[in-house]
């Protein structure tokens, strides 16, 4: 039967009252209750499935939704009598971090203090009920929007126990995107108070929180223990790569793949392939996003729903203002090809900066990188070395990054002065590439540099790095953008290779002025344009069937924010 499609719509109750399009995930129910763990923390990209699970987790487990037989009626946890009995017994406490949103931490802990509150509302009549204690109703009554932090921090461990004290069984606490508001506050720089707060209220409620029976929170990163969960000892921890739950969140080929049939698009599932799958989960490949999918089914048309769907700040921050390593390892996946990289799951937010790797991390449990394969390697004292190995997951992120790159280069003057050096770049009119690659420089070295250690000895660097990634985007549908980083920084060749080999090529050598070898900016593009002669650049272009005259060599010179061009 074709089920009517509904966009952006995560509540289970109204899907199945409805009777929209769902992918039956219940026999999660059973997966995570039998796992017996007392507190679960789940990592999944955003839009994977993570609010839809946890309000059917509600659905099944809460005492308000006893009875309601007709939510599971023909799923798969319903062909189960031990499970038919389980629905319904228990008090469960469900909120979401989601919108917990704030350029502060005041506003900040006012969203958090509102969502406990909203979920103090929903129960307020068992609160006023005879079982409450009085001592508990008093500190109760203090709970609201403007609550201090200690009433917070204790609020939902005290209303555990009323909620027990009235049901007389202990509570399941449910607590969705509990990193919204970390990632947030690292983003706007208060990142010291968030966790503080954070690893107060997650003690008490998952840790020693005697009325508490289970408990699962659900991200999108893995904070540290460090960070958040020095004192949850008790949390079982499912990344991305963990086996468990691997199938729970997001659709899998087969669902995928069903799907298109029953809404007419079967012949066009190697294209939703490459544009929507992607993701690996444990050992299951070819997860794919639903979001996309469902917007796909509803629209008909190839389009980048999922990525659009978040500002990805933090993200683009992050890739802007990295080291040369990074925007080199971009500059590989921009061009399909794979990364070599260590993995850390567990990430330090504060340490970002300084992690090598951590942005990959990053990458890979936001779903912007899959993995191709798992490697291991010997390192120096013989021990084996977790080693992955990257690649963007889909046509939809490689839009994405792409974007990301392009507006490194756009603004209000920059989109012009960079679309005026490529076109003069194009006409080889030298004069005007010194005019605009100057302004080009000035505004995006500066904007490079708006990171947390911002240096003058690497602007250059920054710079040429973040230009040659420029040229693979604007440049992709004309020319094959190949590059050579093996003599270091000093100097970063680029090869514009013409699809249409009548066109013209070129080749750029980058060089920074070194007042020990040279006295001008002038002897630098002479010693960059002698480099270019010496190491024969030009001769593969020739090989591969390009005209001597049609081949336009240039060295580029830095000092500063200052380039010459010769």
């Amino acid at each position: 039967m074709k089920q009517k499609l509904a966009i952006g719509i995560d509540s289970f109750e109204e899907i199945r009252k409805k009777q929209y399009f769902f992918v039956d995930k219940t026999y999660f129910i059973k997966e995570w209750w039998e796992q017996g763990d007392a507190a679960t923390l789940i990592m999944r990209p955003r839009r994977f499935g993570k609010t839809m699970n946890m309000n059917m987790l509600e659905c099944f487990f809460s005492t308000k939704y006893a009875g309601r037989d007709d939510l599971f009626e023909g799923l798969s946890v319903w062909k189960d009598e031990k499970y038919r009995e389980l629905q319904g017994t228990y008090p469960v406490i469900n909120l979401s971090f989601a919108n917990i949103k704030c350029t502060d931490f005041v506003g900040a802990c006012k969203l958090i203090c509102q969502s406990i509150t909203n979920v103090f509302n929903v129960y307020s009549d068992i609160i006023d009920n005879e079982k409450t204690i009085d001592k508990d109703k008093v500190f109760l009554e203090q709970v609201n929007i403007d609550m201090p932090d200690y009433i917070a921090i204790q609020s939902l461990q005290v209303l555990s126990a009323v909620l027990q004290a009235f049901y007389g069984e202990k509570v399941i606490i449910l607590l969705d995107e509990y990193d919204t508001p970390l990632i947030e506050a690292y983003t706007h720089g208060y990142w010291q108070e968030m966790t503080e707060f954070m690893r107060g209220l997650f003690n008490a409620t998952f840790k020693s929180n005697p009325s508490l029976y289970r408990g699962v929170m659900t991200g999108v990163t893995r904070i540290s223990k460090e960070s958040m969960f020095s004192d949850l000892n008790n949390l079982r921890v499912v990344t991305t790569t963990s086996s468990l739950y691997s199938t729970s969140f997001g659709f899998t080929e087969d669902e995928v793949f069903a799907a298109l049939d029953t809404y007419g698009y079967g012949d066009q599932k190697e294209e939703v392939k490459r544009w929507y799958d992607g993701l690996t989960f444990g050992k299951v490949k070819d997860i794919y996003n639903p979001w996309s999918i469902i917007n796909f089914l509803f629209e008909g048309e190839y389009d980048s729903y999922w990525v659009n769907t978040s500002s990805n700040a933090l993200l683009n921050q992050l890739v802007r203002t990295g080291s040369a390593d990074v925007k080199e390892k971009m500059e590989d996946l921009i061009q399909g090809k794979s990364i070599f990289v260590s993995i850390d799951e567990e990430i330090i937010y504060n340490q970002l900066d300084d992690q090598k790797d951590a942005i990959w991390s990053l990458m890979l449990a936001s779903g912007y990188l899959k993995v191709v394969e798992l490697h291991r390697k010997k390192d120096i004292r013989g021990n084996f070395k977790k080693i992955y190995e990257l690649a963007i997951t889909n046509e939809e992120v490689y839009i994405m990054f792409e974007k990301f790159i392009d507006g490194w280069f756009r603004g209000d003057r920059n989109e012009v002065y960079y679309n005026e050096f490529v076109r003069n770049l194009l006409q080889n009119n030298v004069k005007k590439m010194n005019t605009f690659m100057n302004k080009v420089a000035l505004e995006t070295i500066s904007y490079f540099d708006t990171g947390m250690r911002p240096s003058e000895s690497i602007e250059p660097e920054r710079f040429y790095h973040g230009f040659v990634l420029g040229l693979l985007v604007e440049l992709k549908e004309k020319y094959e953008v190949l590059s050579n980083r093996e003599s270091g920084y000093g100097r970063y060749d680029v090869m514009l290779v013409p699809n249409n080999l009548t066109d013209n090529a070129y080749v750029l050598e980058f060089k920074v002025f070194d007042p020990d070898e040279e006295k001008t900016l002038e002897d630098t593009v002479a010693s960059a344009l002698a480099q270019i002669e010496e190491k024969e650049y030009t001769a593969s272009l020739i090989a591969r069937g390009i005209e001597k005259e049609k081949i336009f060599t240039y060295g580029f010179a830095f000092e500063g924010k200052t380039v010459l061009i010769g």
